[in-house]
């Protein structure tokens, strides 16, 4: 016996409709952002370092203050190379013009690459294998977090960028040989560090930003939030006291910000 075409309609609008019958806590639920723990480090005017530990969302706006070195990548220190999980706040660091700046901040949290968040997102790394742009640049491989920015322009945005160097998001060198995709099923901490200003240190050889939030990150967000993210940066009051950025960013295939 088939079914008449008015059952199966039924059935199809009730199954469509599922999600009003679903109990209205789980539908919070679903939609509340995912929430991630934060590690802090940080410099406070009297010279000691206050450590804190921070939960708030799992959103760009806060991983991205988290997510560019993986544990063992080497930074260039006034003391020689040094593991970044070890640096704590006040080591001076060599800057891209071969000056000494003082560390501020230290974040980490941790990540699992191979999955994917609530919304879809995932956090996957970037590993350069060594000389992948030359003769030790990096030495040896050097595997950063999705938030990473090298200090050099690819092929493809020469036209927008010209001559000037550009920070670019290290996901536009990959490029399936010597500059791959990582996505590692288990956990892996990574870090980002704040400078008195925004600078580009060494780390294997390849030259990185230090973290600056961008001047647009916070115009959209609310209150709230703003104070939730700054709560986090014992060494600064409000968001221009990050400064100018040291050089253009690249963002999505644009330049989206230029040093003042």
């Amino acid at each position: 016996m088939t079914i008449p075409h008015s059952l199966q309609r039924a059935a199809k609008n009730a199954v469509e409709s599922s999600a009003i019958l679903q109990d209205p806590a789980a539908l919070r639920a679903s939609n509340r952002p995912q929430l991630r723990r934060y590690e802090v480090a940080s410099l406070l005017p009297n010279g000691n370092i206050a450590e804190t530990r921070h939960i708030a969302p799992a959103l760009p706006l806060f991983e991205e203050a988290f997510c560019a070195f993986s544990r063992g990548s080497l930074v260039d220190t006034e003391n020689g190379p040094i593991a970044v999980e070890d640096l704590v706040p006040g080591d001076r660091l060599v800057t891209h013009d071969g000056s000494l700046q003082t560390l501020m901040w230290k974040g980490s949290t941790s990540l699992i690459p191979a999955r994917s968040d609530n919304r879809g997102r995932n956090h996957k790394l970037t590993s350069f294998m060594a000389d992948s742009f030359g003769m030790q640049k990096p030495m040896s491989c050097v595997t950063v977090g999705p938030a990473a920015r090298l200090l050099r322009t690819p092929p493809h945005l020469r036209a927008i960028a010209g001559v000037a160097p550009l920070l670019t998001p290290v996901q536009e060198f990959q490029d399936g040989m010597n500059i791959v995709e990582a996505a590692p099923p288990t956990p892996v901490q990574v870090f980002h560090l704040c400078l008195r200003t925004h600078a580009v240190i060494k780390i294997g050889g390849l030259e990185f930003e230090t973290y600056h939030p961008g001047t647009k990150a916070l115009q959209l967000i609310s209150h709230a939030m703003r104070t939730l993210y700054l709560n986090m940066f014992n060494h600064i009051d409000q968001q221009s006291d990050f400064g100018p950025l040291a050089y253009a960013r690249a963002g999505d295939g644009q330049i989206d910000a230029v040093p003042s």
